[in-house]
């Protein structure tokens, strides 16, 4: 069986890139995802509700839809 290949890692928090993609602040992220993690493993009860409002506003802006773009959904939906 062949073996799996292992992701790329950031060099400054030797996190998956993955998991920062996209952050606003990279920094902030790993932090935040190293303390919930090491939080789990101590069987520690973890603040859902704080880690999902701090990667909300981890996370960047929606790409917006153009007229363009809206015109050619309704075309598709009114087939």
């Amino acid at each position: 069986m062949a073996k799996k290949r292992r992701p790329p890692k950031d060099k400054a928090t030797g996190l998956p890139k993955k998991y920062l993609s996209g952050a606003k602040n990279r920094a902030a992220k790993a932090r935040e995802l190293k303390r919930t993690a090491e939080a789990y493993k101590r069987g520690e009860s973890i603040d859902i509700k704080a880690v999902s409002a701090s990667r909300t506003k981890q996370g960047g802006t929606k790409k917006k839809t153009t007229k363009r773009g809206n015109k050619s959904r309704a075309q598709k939906k009114g087939r």
